[in-house]
Protein backbone atom coordinates (compact mmCIF):
# COMPACT_ATOMS: atom_id res chain seq x y z
CA UNK A 1 0.00 0.00 0.00
CA UNK A 2 1.21 3.45 -0.59
CA UNK A 3 1.92 5.83 2.23
CA UNK A 4 1.91 9.49 1.61
CA UNK A 5 5.09 11.41 2.88
CA UNK A 6 5.21 12.78 6.04
CA UNK A 7 4.29 16.31 7.07
CA UNK A 8 7.83 17.12 7.51
CA UNK A 9 8.78 15.28 4.65
CA UNK A 10 6.90 17.69 2.53
CA UNK A 11 8.74 20.65 3.89
CA UNK A 12 11.52 19.33 3.23
CA UNK A 13 11.09 18.96 -0.41
CA UNK A 14 9.26 22.26 -0.20
CA UNK A 15 12.13 24.23 1.29
CA UNK A 16 14.08 22.49 -1.26
CA UNK A 17 12.16 23.89 -4.14
CA UNK A 18 12.02 27.09 -3.13
CA UNK A 19 15.95 27.15 -2.76
CA UNK A 20 16.59 26.11 -6.01
CA UNK A 21 14.55 28.92 -7.27
CA UNK A 22 15.74 31.24 -5.26
CA UNK A 23 19.11 29.96 -6.69
CA UNK A 24 18.01 30.00 -10.30
CA UNK A 25 16.93 33.65 -9.78
CA UNK A 26 20.13 34.74 -8.28
CA UNK A 27 22.32 33.18 -11.56
CA UNK A 28 21.75 35.59 -14.43
CA UNK A 29 20.54 33.65 -17.76
CA UNK A 30 22.77 34.50 -20.58
CA UNK A 31 21.05 36.30 -23.40
CA UNK A 32 23.27 37.10 -26.28
CA UNK A 33 22.38 39.41 -29.06
CA UNK A 34 23.65 39.10 -32.72
CA UNK A 35 22.28 41.01 -36.00
CA UNK A 36 23.31 41.27 -39.46
CA UNK A 37 21.71 43.02 -42.26
CA UNK A 38 18.32 42.38 -44.56
CA UNK A 39 18.54 42.75 -48.07
CA UNK A 40 22.01 43.78 -48.80
CA UNK A 41 21.87 47.10 -46.73
CA UNK A 42 24.46 47.96 -44.74
CA UNK A 43 24.93 46.93 -41.00
CA UNK A 44 24.11 49.36 -38.47
CA UNK A 45 25.84 49.92 -35.14
CA UNK A 46 23.61 49.20 -32.04
CA UNK A 47 24.35 52.42 -29.91
CA UNK A 48 21.49 51.20 -26.89
CA UNK A 49 21.60 47.18 -26.26
CA UNK A 50 18.65 46.27 -24.20
CA UNK A 51 18.82 42.65 -23.22
CA UNK A 52 15.11 41.15 -23.42
CA UNK A 53 13.91 39.58 -19.61
CA UNK A 54 13.73 35.80 -19.36
CA UNK A 55 10.53 35.17 -18.64
CA UNK A 56 10.11 33.20 -15.31
CA UNK A 57 8.11 30.74 -16.86
CA UNK A 58 10.34 29.78 -19.75
CA UNK A 59 13.40 29.79 -16.44
CA UNK A 60 10.94 27.36 -14.95
CA UNK A 61 10.90 25.14 -17.86
CA UNK A 62 14.22 25.55 -18.57
CA UNK A 63 13.72 26.63 -22.49
CA UNK A 64 16.44 27.93 -24.46
CA UNK A 65 16.57 28.85 -27.78
CA UNK A 66 17.24 31.69 -30.45
CA UNK A 67 14.47 34.43 -31.55
CA UNK A 68 15.39 35.79 -34.77
CA UNK A 69 13.50 39.31 -35.27
CA UNK A 70 13.20 41.62 -38.12
CA UNK A 71 13.45 45.35 -36.74
CA UNK A 72 13.10 48.04 -39.19
CA UNK A 73 14.80 51.20 -38.37
CA UNK A 74 14.13 54.49 -38.57
CA UNK A 75 16.89 57.48 -40.27
CA UNK A 76 17.17 58.59 -36.54
CA UNK A 77 18.17 54.92 -35.61
CA UNK A 78 15.08 54.24 -33.60
CA UNK A 79 13.38 50.54 -34.09
CA UNK A 80 9.68 51.82 -35.56
CA UNK A 81 8.23 48.23 -36.08
CA UNK A 82 9.28 44.23 -34.73
CA UNK A 83 8.38 40.93 -37.25
CA UNK A 84 9.23 37.86 -35.13
CA UNK A 85 10.81 35.91 -37.75
CA UNK A 86 11.39 32.46 -35.66
CA UNK A 87 11.53 31.35 -31.76
CA UNK A 88 9.79 30.01 -29.16
CA UNK A 89 6.40 32.48 -28.64
CA UNK A 90 7.53 32.34 -24.56
CA UNK A 91 10.81 34.10 -25.51
CA UNK A 92 9.63 35.73 -28.41
CA UNK A 93 7.34 38.13 -26.63
CA UNK A 94 10.22 38.90 -24.49
CA UNK A 95 12.48 39.69 -27.66
CA UNK A 96 10.10 41.95 -29.39
CA UNK A 97 9.65 44.55 -26.35
CA UNK A 98 14.09 44.23 -25.88
CA UNK A 99 14.07 45.22 -29.30
CA UNK A 100 11.95 48.20 -30.07
CA UNK A 101 13.61 49.81 -26.66
CA UNK A 102 17.06 49.29 -28.69
CA UNK A 103 18.94 52.41 -30.79
CA UNK A 104 21.07 52.23 -33.82
CA UNK A 105 23.46 54.51 -35.25
CA UNK A 106 21.92 57.28 -37.36
CA UNK A 107 21.25 56.70 -41.58
CA UNK A 108 20.02 58.44 -44.29
CA UNK A 109 17.52 56.04 -44.88
CA UNK A 110 15.08 53.90 -42.91
CA UNK A 111 16.54 50.17 -42.77
CA UNK A 112 16.35 46.81 -41.75
CA UNK A 113 17.65 44.22 -40.10
CA UNK A 114 17.77 40.73 -38.21
CA UNK A 115 18.13 40.60 -34.45
CA UNK A 116 19.12 37.24 -33.03
CA UNK A 117 18.62 36.70 -29.23
CA UNK A 118 20.09 33.83 -27.75
CA UNK A 119 18.17 32.70 -24.64
CA UNK A 120 20.20 30.01 -22.15
CA UNK A 121 18.83 29.36 -18.39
Amino acid sequence: MYQLPSYNAHLKYRFLSILLLAVSLTVAPGVALRAQSAAGEGLRRVVSEVKPKYPPLAKEMRLRGIVKLEAVITPDGKVKLVHILGGHPLLAAEAEKAALMMRFEAAPKETSQIIEFSFEP
